[in-house]
């Protein structure tokens, strides 16, 4: 197991001269599963790659074990990665691709062979030595390709969206796999996605970035319930977060704690909204509720409502209605930096 520290990692292309990734700090701890978060274009890809020494840094320094990586080949640093294409050589077999880098390592045939069982084993597909790729389904390949990655024992585990070319049913179960799987081995692995669901469910704690930064550095749990500022509080959940810009403050709240009369009474200290729905889904375990804040210092201002299908009070579309958040669940942001701030009064 490895920690990784990065200390003002900078990435500038020429292009503009614009960072891709700029000042990170960042530091792993030993045998987490460290998952990097963000849209399209946030640098995430770009830091994975600058700590596997794929990519130079313009600045900066990378640690890996303590140890100043910043000159050495990806080979010297110990590390394996797994690219989302998942790039098997099509003319092996499994097994072969398998033992590929300790082969190039000049490993011994007979080592070989017991490294290359032991890494199957991990992932259950001793049984496909003999098959080629093109004999694979998706999440198959998935698991050659994690097998190939550990046969090494590397100590740092580098995975660049490695689920995202399989079918979302496959994709849940690979998730799954993949993360008891890291637990099983206790390599330090950080995991790249743009996929909110997959940092969730997948990592001990989550770097959420935009435009090269660290916005957010934390737990899941974390990420969720305490946004740093409003582009965290806005790219987690599903639907996300309301955010009601007022004249000196920014209010924000989850859609599951925006809740319709009969339980706003129940909730003790809160404040009331009125609400005006265009329109509602009906997802099966819940319904989504869309539409308007109606009077007061947020007038007209969208708001989306998630409560369970089970909720039995009629809310039909173009009602207007009177919701309410516990005091406990609204969030403060600064209007001008848009980033966290203390309570404060909510105009009326």
């Amino acid at each position: 197991m490895a920690v990784v520290e990065t200390r003002k990692l900078t990435k500038v292309f020429k292009r503009g001269n614009v960072g891709a990734v700029v000042n990170v700090d960042l530091q792993s701890r030993e045998g987490e599963f460290l998952v990097l978060l963000g849209p399209s274009g946030s640098g995430k890809t770009t830091l994975l790659r600058m700590i596997a020494g794929l990519e130079e840094p313009t600045s900066g320094e990378i640690l890996i074990g303590g140890k100043l990586v910043n000159d050495l080949t990806p080979r010297e640093r110990g590390i394996a990665m797994v690219f989302q294409s998942y790039a098997l050589y099509p003319h092996l077999s499994v097994f072969k691709n398998i033992v590929f880098p300790l082969k190039a390592q000049g490993m011994p045939k007979e080592r070989r062979q017991k490294q290359a069982e032991w890494a199957a084993s991990l992932l259950g597909i001793q049984h496909l030595f003999d098959r080629k790729p093109r004999e694979l389904s998706g999440g198959e390949r998935q698991r050659v390709a994690l097998a190939r990655a550990i046969v090494r024992e590397p100590s740092l585990f580098l995975l660049d969206e490695p689920l995202s070319n399989l079918d979302a049913k496959l994709r849940a179960s690979a998730r799954e796999e993949l993360e008891q799987f890291q637990k099983r081995i206790g390599t330090t692995a950080i995991y790249v996605t743009h996929d909110q669901v997959e940092a969730m469910a997948m990592g001990d704690r989550v770097v959420v970035m935009s435009q090269g930064a660290v916005r957010q550095i934390g737990t899941p749990a974390d990420v969720y319930d305490e946004p740093a500022d409003t582009f965290v509080a806005t790219f987690l959940g599903s639907p996300p977060m309301n955010i009601l810009p007022g004249p000196d403050v920014i209010v924000g709240f989850r859609p599951e704690h925006f809740l319709p009369p009969g339980v706003a009474e129940r909730m003790g200290e809160h404040i009331s909204f009125g609400f005006q729905i265009s329109h509602g889904e009906y997802l099966g375990a819940e319904r989504v509720l869309y539409g308007t804040i109606a009077g007061g210092a947020f007038d007209g201002r969208k708001a989306v409502s998630r409560i369970p299908a089970t909720h039995a009070v009629s809310l039909p579309d173009g009602s207007l209605q009177t919701f309410a958040v516990a005091l406990g669940d609204v969030k403060f942001f600064d209007p001008g930096t848009e980033k966290r701030t203390s309570p404060r009064s909510i105009p009326a």
